[in-house]
């Protein structure tokens, strides 16, 4: 824990090729380097960004090569990789043929642990896994640890594990990509908190992503955290190889069993670690503690709040944890009312799943959807919701997709469908929501898409509609 003398000696003179410039590959690389490794980076592209942060690195030592990242550089024998590379590059078929490993950068971080490092409290699933781990943070630091939301949030992992900063526990984001790379990683207790179809592109198929998402409970030694409305998350727990005396813990909105975390009249409950499970529930925190208290939400309270109980955190640090808790921007984030119709951002809902569970949370609805679908569909997304629509309004490249499986399972419902693709068109469709809307309703803008074909990111898109909505609340004034 903390500030730590790592040993060089593994790494003096090791060979090692970083696949990718980027947010996690440049710190690898700089590490590696300090460790006395010799490290070249690969790289795909050979733009001007490229060519300044190869130049940056190059002045440390380390040799970088632009516009191949597909050869694998004579005696390599470690490639550690940024998680955004597909398991099938050539780089890789090169690694296995040539018998080299393969690391993600966790995996990297998970190695370079010192001597009585912090445990790690993990989380996955398809959406969620940013305010599960920011909740769990927050319950950790109401119970008077020192933490941090690390991983593909806040605080970089290598960062966690080789800096100063001295923690008790890393309450730590893992994407599919990372779990994919990091084949030692064995943490103290962990979350997968739901499963759909997502990267799909990335992994080749859905059992493959699963199975990646399923490496986090491996080796858990205190309790491994699923979802008792998601099937699959407690099969990914029969089937993990864990240490002997680690719990399933399960977490459901409805009354929990033994073993389980729930809700009851309204209160977050806890029949998991209690001295009776049979007999006993424990109060943890209420439901208007949670802010939005949207049912995915809750769900993923419940998940924070039995990461934290498995590490013996006391009920009253939940409940004040939950209280102190704000949710990051564009996350079904409150933005205005404008007569009488609540204007709501929630443009992290980037997949069906994600948008499925933000429609659930309002009724009735005019639905702001459309972008880049990934490969998706929408048919049971559309399904599921018809009966809460008062209209949609379409934007984004692959809203065809989307009016397609309107037309087919919400016939009646009235769309708007915005043939322009440029950043623009967000005020457009505000406009149109508000032309639909009726008092009473929510305008709700829950994409089920990427955004990068009409903004950066998706808080681009979500500032775009923010500031829509804004404009129209300043002339309705």
């Amino acid at each position: 824990m903390g500030s730590r003398e790592v040993s060089n000696q593994d790494w003096q003179g090791k060979h090692v090729t970083v696949a990718g410039l980027g947010v996690s590959g440049i710190p690898a690389a700089k590490v590696l380097r300090g460790l006395g490794a010799v490290v070249t980076v690969v790289n795909d592209g050979d733009d001007e960004r490229s060519r300044t942060q190869a130049a940056e690195l190059e002045a440390q030592g380390i040799t970088v090569r632009l516009g191949d990242g597909a050869t694998l550089p004579e005696s390599t024998e470690l490639i550690v990789t940024t998680p955004g590379w597909k398991p099938d590059k050539p780089l890789f078929t090169a690694a296995a043929e040539a018998g080299v490993p393969v690391w993600g950068d966790v995996e990297l971080a998970w190695r370079l642990r010192g001597p009585g490092a912090a445990p790690w409290l993990a989380v996955t699933g398809t959406n969620g896994k940013t305010t599960t781990v920011r909740m769990l943070a927050s319950i950790l630091e109401a119970a008077g640890l020192r933490t941090a939301a690390v991983g593909n949030i806040g605080v970089s992992l290598l960062d966690a594990v080789l800096g100063d900063q001295e923690y008790d526990v890393l309450a730590v984001e893992l994407s599919s990509y990372q779990l994919h790379w990091a084949p030692s990683l064995r943490a103290d207790s962990a979350a997968v908190l739901n499963l759909a179809p997502d990267h799909l592109d990335w992994h080749g198929s859905m059992a493959a992503y699963v199975a990646d998402k399923g490496r986090i409970y491996e080796g858990n030694r205190v309790a491994c955290v699923y979802n008792a409305a998601d099937p699959a998350t407690e099969e990914l727990v029969r089937e993990a190889d864990v240490e002997e005396g680690c719990r399933a813990i399960g977490f459901t909105l409805n009354t929990p069993g033994p073993s389980q975390l729930g809700v009851v009249d309204g209160i977050l409950v806890d029949r998991a670690f209690v001295a009776n499970r049979q007999k006993q529930a424990q109060e943890l925190a209420e439901v208007k503690d949670i802010d939005p208290p949207a049912p995915h939400n809750i769900a993923n309270a419940l998940a924070a709040a039995a990461l934290a109980r498995a590490f013996g955190v006391e009920p009253a640090a939940v409940r004040d944890g939950l209280r102190a808790f704000r949710p990051d921007p564009h996350r079904i984030e409150h933005v205005a009312d404008v007569a009488g119709v609540a204007y709501v951002d929630d443009s992290k809902a980037t997949n069906t799943h994600a948008a499925e569970a933000s429609l659930a949370a309002y009724d009735p609805i005019v639905w702001i959807a459309g972008g880049l679908a990934k490969g998706a569909t929408f048919d049971e997304l559309v399904t599921g919701a018809a009966g809460r629509l008062r209209g949609v309004v379409l934007i984004g490249r692959d809203r065809e997709l989307i009016r397609e499986a309107l037309a087919r399972h919400a016939p009646e419902v009235p769309v708007v469908d915005l043939g322009r693709t440029d950043t623009g068109a967000m005020s457009e469709a505000v406009r149109e929501a508000a032309r639909l809307a009726r008092p009473g309703d929510t305008v709700l803008m829950a994409p089920a898409c990427a955004s990068m074909d009409m903004f950066v990111n998706y808080n681009k898109r979500g500032e775009a509609f923010a500031d829509a909505v804004r404009a129209l609340a300043a002339e309705s004034a």
